[in-house]
């Protein structure tokens, strides 16, 4: 299942994405339905078996919209963690010219980072060395402590799409990476949430970048140093995980800093991420503010 959080006349919906259409589950039933997909997550092992019976027994004539003309905003908006892998492809860390971690390498952004489907990213006024990096997100469907690698999909809810900017710059002047990495508008995400179910095997997708309309990364999370479920039992070990919570996984070779000459962000560019049976999330880029 594909589900969508988005806005009509003001007013913020979610729903479930067929084709080029999105029912939405706010109007089909609106005291069943939350608006946000965090408390949807929260609630999933009630409400995601509803959901398909709702859309397949009710009839659902006005609710049902062109994804075209909506507003779509960030799946998850204020998500209780933002966690990001760093460092997790093997080509990626030759580019960087660092040497592969012998465990994950983790850092945190923040929800003022987060943008959504054909939001601007904004070239932060202390900075000239901004980059992309497109990542396959992990979004955590219940609370994990303690996990085993075994258990860790059963924590899973779903994926999404990441593009983890870099103030490269800030980023390695500070010699720790959170300035770097969560200025606002840094953490673009969507356009959507595709249950695990749908996404199929979360190793074997491909994943791109355009930029301008030429391709700058195109790999496959085949190469992910560390997996998903050693992600997550890694973390859970130490922090507790709830649903909601993001986990951007890595990103591919081709990112900015690694090309000669190296590729910065700048004012008018044009972003998109694909990753295969997730969509293609777009963004734009604003400098000189």
């Amino acid at each position: 299942m594909k589900l969508a959080a988005f806005t009509i006349n003001a007013q913020k919906h979610i729903g479930v994405v067929k084709g080029e259409k999105v029912i939405s589950l706010t109007l089909l039933d609106g005291n069943l339905f939350p608006s946000c997909l965090k408390t949807f997550i929260e609630k999933s092992k009630e409400l995601l078996p509803l959901t398909e019976k709702l859309i397949e027994h009710r009839d659902s004539e006005g609710a049902v919209f062109p994804i075209s003309d909506l507003k779509l905003l960030p799946p998850i908006p204020s998500p209780e963690k933002i966690i990001c892998v760093g460092l997790n492809y093997m080509d990626h860390c030759r580019e960087t010219g660092m040497e592969p971690p012998s465990s994950p390498v983790i850092f945190s952004k923040y929800a003022n980072a987060i943008v959504g489907q054909n939001d601007a990213v904004e070239i932060p006024i202390n900075s000239n060395e901004v980059d992309f990096e497109a990542e396959l997100a992990i979004v955590i469907g219940k609370e994990a402590k303690r996990v085993t690698e075994e258990e860790a999909n059963d924590y899973v809810f779903g994926y999404t799409i990441m593009n983890d900017i870099s103030a490269r710059d800030l980023q390695f002047k500070d010699g720790q990476w959170s300035r770097g990495k969560t200025a606002d508008t840094f953490a673009p995400t969507g356009p959507v949430i595709v249950t695990k179910d749908e996404a199929g095997d979360p190793h074997n997708l491909s994943i791109s970048l355009e930029l301008n309309g030429e391709i700058m990364q195109d790999s496959n999370t085949s190469n992910l140093i560390f997996t998903i479920p050693q992600i997550i039992s890694f973390l859970s070990q130490s922090m507790t995980l709830r649903p909601g919570d993001l986990i951007a996984t890595g990103t591919p070779p081709g990112v900015g800093m690694g090309r000669d000459p190296k590729v910065w962000l700048k004012d008018g560019d044009k972003m998109s991420i694909t990753i295969q049976n997730i969509g293609t999330l777009s963004n734009y880029v604003i400098g000189d503010l």
